[in-house]
């Protein structure tokens, strides 16, 4: 069938058609026929060749997909390629859009015997007799390659000798691996080129990168290696973000200094280098340390909900979060700091909030420093062994970061470049620590999967250190979190809200549950999920025998409520203890409580100048034009609140105070990039609602500018997700 057949002839077993071949797929888009129908089809496309299946991601609502999505399967030169697009459907079986089939032979015939670069574009037929044509799908195969692990291991029935091919009660093919005792939905690929499995001397199996010299728990695929690669794309390009980076910022101390004045005889200066550092003129002597901050305080943090706020004259008072109510009384001791003062209105006022969490990481400060020996190669290596080494008193201390080799001294700057390239390490698929939240969603969660690697938890513990390192330090990391997250560092309660932001399709299928009658729909649910990780499928009940127990609707309240629960813990308590021990053990948590979620994702990522003439240029309009005075109207507020009440707005639209580099332009919704989007909902007397998941603003038609003014204030200053879904 070729030269590149002949050749390797004699090195496998070759008996008709069984030499194995990779080939590299692309599945491109398709153009359905449209339905009369509310919503469209979310598409995806499964690929299936000799008993393997592989499947891209689904495109939400479109007739129109488009997946580009690469696509690794084991073939010979007379395979069929089988294509079926689905249409996913979350409360009920998936529904078969249209298929096709494609041979390789014949298409290797037609292209003088190679696959490279071959866009073919197939008639999909529905499952009706007789076939009808219902669209198009166009795949690209780019390349044929023999394995050799495949080849000196014979066909694919035996492609590893410890893997079983097995049929389940549905007459879906899945595989089991007797060694690690796993099951799997896809195909066990071979490994990539220069990989090698390796077993350790306490029988734990590890894989072995002979070209790049690393080694990795997690058994690396084709696609997988892909990844990683993309990631070191990223990695460094990181050099050219960092200046926008350095531009971040929340409030500097110019302004406002929670510490109150200096004692007599003080100064504070600067050196040369930007560092401050203080004068006693009593004593003629110099310090690195504020003489305010010295030893530590003996009082306790406030109670929750409260927080303590200082006048021009450095009196403090206290705020009643709770209540939103103002006093001179401490609630921790019952006394005055002034008898007679004037009063002071209740202001939700983050800047305050920032001041006073300075005040309070000054008092926990340690004096001295301490030095942090990173090599670049070996970032993540080096710094879990350097921070894992000091106390958490020491971790207290100013920083003193050294990269060998590189001149200049630390006066802030490296610690912060440390930081940022820290925060975007931990991303390393390798690691498999964490995972974005969803497919265009740059935020991030623990990886359910992480326990691949033996020593995650050990791993957790120090993320959950370094983090709480850069809150109390106030330096920001490069990478946030997605907001339920934030919610649990600040000891909050989860629940079905916090979805939409991590998976507002399941969201949605909830919302659907506690809004219609699943009894009249003949919905049939029962207390129990399935959850799949690593290609394994597994059962999980959401309370006792609740396999057993159906969903009914005298008791789907209670089924959304531990659905919703699971989905956002979903397998993860012991790494996100693990989590929380490192950060316990550098800033108590209590000590953050009078922030919300918001507000700590601008504490620990920082606050980037909104450029108003980028957000315009890449915002689009619907039932709206350019020149509709409610548009103009809410330009006109934008340009003269402050940054950040930009940065709010920016929160309740999209979910997130962070942009991509490149702006406005790439920013992300659920379904890929989508800009910000306003559309015109709702009546004059409605509040704005936002779709974080689609980055639209629903802006109702009001009558004057003064309205719309009151309205977008109240939504995005007042309690936390208002008005959002």
């Amino acid at each position: 069938t070729g030269d590149q057949v002949v050749i390797c002839k004699n090195r496998a077993e070759f008996s008709g058609h069984k030499l194995l071949f990779f080939s590299f797929l692309t599945v491109i888009s398709a153009k359905l026929k449209e339905k009369n129908k509310w919503f469209g089809p979310s598409p995806y496309v499964e690929v299936s060749v000799d008993g393997q299946s592989k499947k891209t991601e689904k495109c939400n609502n479109t007739n129109s997909p488009k997946w580009k999505q690469h696509l690794t399967v084991i073939v010979t030169p007379v395979s069929k390629l089988n294509f079926r697009v689905w249409s996913h459907q979350t409360l009920k079986s998936d529904v078969l859009l249209g298929s096709a089939a494609l041979d390789i032979h014949e298409t290797l015939k037609s292209n003088s015997m190679k696959l490279e670069q071959v866009v073919v574009t197939l008639h999909l037929v529905g499952d009706r007799e007789p076939a009808e044509v219902v669209g198009d799908l166009s795949v690209c195969l780019d390349g044929m390659q023999v394995d050799p692990e495949l080849l000196t291991n014979g066909d694919a029935s035996s492609t590893r000798s410890n893997w079983e091919q097995r049929v389940d009660q549905h007459g879906r093919v899945y595989y089991v691996d007797h060694v690690e005792k796993r099951t799997t939905w896809d195909r066990p690929e071979p490994l990539p080129p220069s990989w090698e499995r390796r077993v350790d001397n306490m029988g734990r199996i590890y894989y072995v990168d002979h070209f790049t010299r690393t080694t990795t728990w997690q058994r690396p695929t084709l696609e997988s290696v892909r990844n990683y690669e993309q990631w070191q794309l990223q990695r460094s390009q990181l050099q050219g973000a960092m200046q926008q980076f350095n531009q971040r910022f929340i409030y500097g101390n110019k302004e406002f200094d929670p510490l109150g004045p200096l004692p007599h005889g003080w100064e504070k200066r600067t050196d040369s280098n930007g560092r401050v550092y203080f004068v006693n003129h009593n004593t003629r002597i110099t310090q690195w340390e504020d003489p305010r901050s010295q030893g530590q305080l003996n009082e306790k943090p406030l109670p929750e909900g409260w927080e303590m706020r200082f006048t021009v004259d450095g009196i403090p008072y206290f705020v009643d979060h709770n209540r939103r109510t103002t006093t001179y009384i401490d609630p921790r001791t019952g006394k005055s700091a002034l008898d007679n003062g004037p009063q002071i209105a209740y202001v939700r006022d983050f800047k305050a909030k920032v001041h006073y969490f300075r005040f309070w990481c000054q008092q926990l400060a340690m004096p001295q420093h301490i030095k942090i020996t990173v090599s670049r190669k070996t970032l993540f290596e080096d710094s879990f062994q350097q921070i894992m080494s000091f106390s958490p008193q020491d971790l207290r201390r100013r920083l003193w970061v050294i990269f060998p080799g590189e001149e200049g001294l630390d006066y802030g700057g490296v610690a912060r470049e440390w930081f940022f390239l820290l925060s975007h390490e931990v991303l390393n698929p390798m690691y498999c620590l964490f995972e974005y939240a969803g497919k265009d969603n740059y935020c991030l969660q623990i990886n359910p999967a992480s326990y691949i690697n033996p020593d995650h938890l050990k791993y957790f513990r120090f993320i959950g250190r370094f983090i709480a390192m850069a809150l109390f330090h106030g330096k920001f990391i490069d990478t946030g979190f997605s907001l339920p997250f934030y919610k649990r560092i600040l000891n909050k309660p989860v629940g079905l809200k916090d979805l939409e932001s991590v998976d507002p399709e399941f969201y949605n299928s909830l919302i659907w549950v506690k809004e219609n009658d699943i009894e009249e729909c003949g919905l049939e649910m029962f207390f129990s999920v399935d959850k799949e990780i690593l290609g394994e499928i597994k059962s999980h009940d959401l309370k006792p025998n609740g396999s057993n127990i159906l969903v009914t609707e005298e008791n789907k309240e209670e089924y959304i409520r531990l659905v919703a629960e699971w989905r956002l813990s979903r397998g993860v308590e012991e790494q996100t203890q693990a989590f929380f021990e490192g950060f316990n053990e550098i800033l108590p948590q209590q000590y953050l409580q009078y922030f919300d979620a918001k507000e700590l994702e601008v504490l620990l990522c920082g606050m980037q100048e909104i450029d108003l003439n980028d957000w315009q240029r890449h915002t689009i309009y619907r039932h709206y034009t350019r020149t509709s005075r409610q548009i103009v109207w809410f330009w006109q507020f934008v340009k003269e609140i402050d940054n950040e009440k930009r940065m709010r707005l920016l929160q309740f639209v999209t979910g997130t105070c962070r942009l991509p580099v490149g702006g406005f332009a790439d920013l992300m919704g659920s379904n890929g990039p989508q800009k910000f989007c306003i559309e015109k909902v709702g009546k004059e007397n409605w509040l704005p609602r936002s779709h974080t998941c689609f980055n639209r603003l629903d802006l109702p038609p009001y009558k004057n500018y003064e309205q719309l003014k009151e309205k977008l204030l109240f939504a995005i200053e007042e309690t936390e997700g208002f008005g959002q879904e």
